[in-house]
């Protein structure tokens, strides 16, 4: 049997499955083989039932959903009129990346291998079912599983045993050529024309109204309120509905980036793509080093195992070689999560450590070894009803200390809170997104908001449009550390209170000696709940950090059950359960 070409699949939400799948290909290449990466939706899936091997990599995305670069691809597969043998040719593995701390843990990856085996498919070996809780990531559960895998493909194509595989510290040819233009007089703005592929979202560039801290000055958390103007845009949402954007580098990121690999941010270039890439729709042609350092290359992240797997390929410092190699194999992965996770060291920062490498990186792997700069999403903090023409967000601006001395901030939300709309005007890139949360259409049916901290953003929005129709039975259980520094939006609580519009329920967590949370107030409103829920068919919904807060709400809510409808622990369970496949109980929760 002649050598396989290997298809590789993914469905990446944050770029980790992309990271994986493409890991997978380096090995592949490695064995000479011929091989393919594509998103799941990049890829006609009317030419599976022609396909001899394939590896999927999927992740699961909030509650047991597919990513968005799948979802097309999902739809088609659970077709109920694919005939049952129609992926008969196919050997195929799949491997889910999850999080054990969600109660559907990997549900896209076990769904899948279950519907490609029931259409015929041939499973080469078990699921691989990664967990980011575990002490060494998800390579914990891929290391082992990818060995399994060239095992069983080896023993399929034993034509590949006679290869020669290239040796693990030699580069591999790089995705992209960088085409430099010399010309000076070639180089105008407006010229930089991007190009959207049709299948990715066309972000409408919107003015930045205002941006103002609303957590009290003295308060250790920032939080901010920022408007954008939507007018002349083609942005439409709903309550339950999130934005998304593109976070952009820091000016001195990109400056000090530029300095450590000797580019000149100011040279123009255009890309060539080699035979299993595609030239990135997102970036003009030709285009700018500091557009594409601040725009696209994500320099700020914490790396990844597989940017040190390439960094050693193009090492010739012997100390600094010894230390990547190590970095990059199984064994070593206990202090690469020592060096770079628990300290949370970016990329950029290991560039300066690692500076004779540095020197002999070309510009050619740029986009090899840095990921693209994820889109990040935000739910909309209000209604078209209350506020025309705006979109509004509150952003918990990320900033923490590590053993580095640099304290570590979020990307995204540093980005926005420098944007200053008084020193002149700020256009930010934006598209909107279908948000998992959905609120009642009939005007008698109550809904319980549990939103502790910038969780309250979609019930902010929610309590706007419902009030605007007209919908008037809502109980708001709001939480934060104190009344004086934190608490979000209290003057328009007051207003709709006052209008008899709201049952507002608050806990000060820091207020008093002992910590009152939002599991709290549920359980001391018990009456209340079991009475809007059991009589009133009243909607559930918690939004906030998937830390602690969903569970204890979750199990302080069945104690409301057990305590006033006298149901048992199984029956409260199960009416919680009933709850949430009828929409009646939804949460939307974020790490």
């Amino acid at each position: 049997m002649s050598s396989p070409a290997l298809l590789v699949l993914y469905g990446s939400q944050t770029g980790t499955a992309q990271d994986t799948a493409q890991r997978i290909a380096r090995q592949a290449q490695r064995r000479r083989m011929k091989v393919q990466v594509l998103p799941l939706d990049g890829y006609d899936v009317a030419n599976l039932i022609s396909e001899a091997l394939v590896v999927f990599v999927c992740s699961t995305t909030g509650q047991g959903d597919p990513p968005d670069n799948m979802k097309i691809f999902w739809r088609f597969l659970f077709r109920k009129s694919l005939p049952a043998g129609s992926l008969g040719r196919l050997d195929c593995a799949v491997l889910g990346l999850g999080d054990s701390s969600y109660p559907k843990f990997n549900f896209v990856a076990k769904k899948l291998q279950k519907r490609l085996v029931q259409l015929g498919a041939s499973a080469l070996l078990p699921a691989g079912l990664a967990d980011d809780q575990h002490d060494l990531g998800s390579d914990a559960v891929i290391d082992p599983w990818l060995t399994s895998f060239w095992e069983k493909v080896l023993a399929v194509y034993p034509s590949l045993s006679d290869v020669v595989p290239l040796r693990e510290d030699e580069p591999l040819p790089p995705s992209y050529t960088f085409l430099f233009l010399d010309d000076v007089n070639e180089k105008t703005e407006d010229r930089l024309q991007s190009r959207p592929a049709s299948s990715e979202p066309r972000p409408s560039p919107c003015r930045l109204v205002s941006n103002r801290r609303v957590t009290d000055e003295s308060h250790f958390q920032e939080v901010r309120l920022i408007e954008f103007d939507i007018s002349g845009s083609n942005i439409e949402f709903a309550a339950g509905d999130v934005v998304m954007m593109h976070p952009q580098n820091l000016p001195e990121d990109v400056e000090q980036f530029c300095q450590l690999l000797r580019l000149d941010p100011e040279a123009e270039f255009t890309l060539r793509a080699s035979d299993n890439a595609a030239v990135p729709s997102r970036l003009p042609q030709p285009c700018s080093v500091r557009h594409l350092v601040e725009t696209y290359l994500d320099i700020a992240a914490v790396p990844r195992r597989s940017f040190f797997e390439l960094l050693y390929t193009f090492s010739s410092n012997e100390l600094e070689r010894e230390k990547l190699q190590e970095f990059s194999s199984a064994a070593g992965q206990d202090d690469l999560h020592g060096y770079c996770n628990r300290p949370r060291r970016t990329a950029l920062e290991v560039l300066s450590d690692f500076p004779h490498t540095t020197a002999e990186l070309k510009s050619d792997y740029l986009l090899d070894l840095f990921p693209e700069i994820q889109p990040r999403s935000f739910s909309i903090a209000s209604s078209l009803q209350a506020h025309p023409n705006r979109l509004q967000i509150l952003v918990a601006v990320v900033s923490y200390k590590t053993k580095l001395y640099k304290p570590r901030r979020g990307l995204c939300s540093s980005w926005l809170a420098s944007l200053d709309p008084d020193q002149g005007e700020v256009f930010v890139p934006l598209w909107v997104k279908k948000g998992t949360l959905k609120f009642p259409k009939d005007p008698n049916t109550p809904v319980i908001l549990v939103g502790p901290g910038t969780g309250v953003a979609p019930f902010r929005s929610a309590l706007q449009e419902r009030n605007a129709e007209g919908k008037h039975g809502n109980v708001l259980f709001f939480g934060c550390r104190s009344e004086s520094k934190d608490f979000f939006f209290r003057s328009e609580w007051e207003e709709m209170m006052k209008a008899g519009h709201l049952t507002l329920l608050t806990a000060f967590s820091r207020d008093q000696e002992e910590k009152v949370y939002v599991q709290h107030r549920v359980k001391e409103n018990a009456e209340l709940l079991w009475d809007l829920i059991a009589n009133k068919n009243a909607c559930f919904y918690i939004a906030g950090n998937a830390k602690q807060m969903p569970g204890s709400v979750c199990d302080a809510l069945k104690e409301v059950f057990q305590q006033e409808g006298g149901l048992s622990s199984e029956d409260a369970e199960q009416m919680l359960e009933v709850m949430e496949k009828t929409a009646r109980f939804q949460s939307e929760t974020w790490s």
